[in-house]
């Protein structure tokens, strides 16, 4: 690398890592900065290995600096970042992702619904629900609805334990369901209101085969059984609910149009019967089961539910449930139509079932395994339900598919625990240096923004330890931060009583340390693996689920204190 790209990396890390520090009202993190600089700059991405080690020295001395001095050196570098900083700032209170939600006005009260299916518990992607209705709800003083579509114990069988997990994971997010269903406990009403629906003409009895029929169906051509009369399909339906035919031998169908352009609305699947029992006990009897659109639009209608947010790909399904809705004269409800959500960040697919199997297969540790891409994951690295939240808003509900950036789970986690997180050091690697004619020991502060909380007390005992990057050439000075200007000669660090000016002026680097003896072996779990390494002896005095941010490493989580810590990384 040399002196002019050099300089290069050292300035745009510097103006990122000013604009980061600002935006967010704290210290800039190297991790914080590395995407943008890289994604901006592709002549740095063949030095990625370097980077880290060349640009710690300048967010230090800009962590080192107040908030008006950030401010005046971003004007000086480059006053088009802080002419954005300010618009950004100034137009934040009228931002609105969501937009409103259509034709609020013609209604009373506003009544949404989630409708997980509890074949597991949530992946990333399935947090959107709640987080934007959720929200919804809030905005309009509404109401919210949590109803289980577990009618479908064969091919999305239910998982018991999914129940509470999800309701968990809804409060996680900081909501609360105003109510709670389980379609499984509703199978006789849904039995009642096809009765009703036969009696009006809208549905018949089906023997076709699945493929029979389907071919008619395609040709828009009648089922040959769709002029049966009342009294023979509702015989025929009762039968159903008796058990007395076995899967694939009939199916209850909406007589829609057989003519209709859209060949998956025409006299489409209202029941069918399943072998396979429910895991339920209190389901466990029945073997007549509705699909899901039967199921839903019957439940939208007797719940009341006022608007109704479902991805694109379930635009049929309104349309198919409009048959419906008109055999009964009901009114539909207001529909939201939504893209998907993708997340690259993770290796794992964003799948129930992919992570299910490689739960079974030992290649992930369960549901909270960081590497899998799961709320149960992200709560045990510590990430605040509101932080997911506020990021998955900001997509709105465009019918593009979207990408959620966990760099903005991460940005929206960190301004929520930043001000209350403290301070720690953690050495990866660790080098030993003996430190001679210093202090016994070092002071650095519990946080950078209080004084009012004081300083650790980190013992010194003769000797540290530093990361191997960390380590000068000889002659050269680093500041060992709390303790003071140390410089290295031969296999030491000799305290040279240097002040603070030769970080701000003289750009001596701040590096962090722990004992050499007095420490505490950690290990923390990150995505991509484990970090390994020592705390400074502080950190035994917490507890599990308290968070710190190791410096110039990241916030993480302390899941296990006891001879060697374990902690879960968070993010930078």
């Amino acid at each position: 690398m040399d002196d002019d790209l050099r300089e290069r990396i050292e300035r745009e890390a510097e103006v990122s890592a000013l604009y980061n520090a600002l935006k967010h009202g704290n210290e800039a993190q190297v991790g914080a900065i590395m995407g943008p600089l890289m994604g901006e700059n592709p002549a740095f991405r063949e030095h990625g290995d370097r980077i880290p080690e060349l640009i710690a020295p300048v967010i230090e001395r800009i962590n080192a600096l107040s908030p008006a001095e950030r401010r005046e050196r971003l004007a000086e570098l480059d006053p088009d970042q802080l002419a954005e900083l300010t618009a950004e700032t100034e137009t934040d209170e009228d931002h609105d992702p969501l937009g409103e939600l259509p034709n609020v006005e013609a209604y009373d009260e506003v009544r949404m619904r989630l409708a997980p299916n509890p074949n597991g518990p949530w992946h990333l992607g399935n947090a959107r629900m709640p987080a934007v209705i959720g929200t919804y709800k809030e905005r309009y003083d509404g109401w919210m609805l949590c109803r289980f579509d577990d009618t479908d114990p064969e091919t999305k069988r239910p998982d018991l334990d999914a129940y509470d997990a999800i309701l968990d994971a809804i409060q996680y997010l900081g909501f609360e369901p105003d109510a709670v269903i389980r379609a499984s406990d509703r199978l006789e009403t849904y039995y009642e209101y096809a009765r009703e629906l036969i009696k009006l003409g809208g549905a018949y009895t089906c023997t076709c085969s699945a493929e029979a029929f389907s071919e008619l169906k395609n040709a828009g051509e009648p089922c040959p059984h769709r002029g049966k009369d009342i009294e023979t399909v509702m015989e025929e339906f009762e039968a159903m609910i008796a058990g007395e035919y076995d899967p694939g031998d009939i199916t209850l169908r909406v007589r829609t149009d057989i003519e209709h352009k859209n060949p998956a609305l025409r006299d489409w699947a209202a029941f069918r019967m399943i072998e396979r029992s429910h895991p339920r006990e209190e389901a466990a009897g029945y073997r007549c089961w509705p699909i899901l659109d039967f199921q839903s639009g019957i439940d939208d209608h007797l719940m009341e539910i006022t608007h109704i947010i479902r991805g694109i790909d379930l635009q049929d399904s309104a349309r198919r449930q409009r048959f419906l809705y008109e055999y009964f004269d009901w009114e539909y409800p207001e529909v939201v139509h939504w893209g998907h959500v993708q997340i690259d960040a993770y290796d794992v697919k964003m799948s129930t079932s992919t992570i299910k199997a490689l739960i079974a297969e030992g290649e992930l540790d369960g549901w909270d395994d960081p590497r899998a891409p799961t709320l149960a994951s992200l709560r045990k690295r510590g990430i605040q339900g509101e932080a997911i939240v506020s990021a998955l808003v900001e997509l709105g509900t465009s019918t593009s598919d979207v990408d959620l950036a966990l760099s903005a789970v991460y940005a929206a986690n960190r301004e929520l625990i930043d001000d209350d997180t403290d301070r720690a050091f953690f050495v990866r690697n660790g080098v030993e240096k003996p430190v001679v004619n210093g202090p016994d020991t070092g002071t650095p502060p519990v946080h950078p923004d209080h004084e009012d909380r004081g300083d650790r007390t980190i013992p010194v005992d003769g000797a540290v330890r530093v990361e191997p990057a960390d380590v000068p050439s000889n002659g050269e000075r680093v500041w060992l931060k709390g303790y003071g200007c140390v410089r290295h000669t031969r296999d030491a660090f000799e305290f040279t009583g240097d002040g603070i000016e030769a970080v701000r002026e003289e750009g001596v680097p701040v590096v962090h340390w722990v004992p050499a003896d007095e420490n505490v072996p950690l290990t923390v779990r990150t995505m991509d693996g484990t970090m390994t390494g020592h705390a400074e002896p502080g950190l035994r005095e917490y507890a599990p689920d308290d968070i710190v941010q190791f410096e110039r490493v990241g916030f993480a989580r302390i899941d296990e204190m006891s001879d060697e810590a374990v902690a879960y990384f968070a993010h930078p």
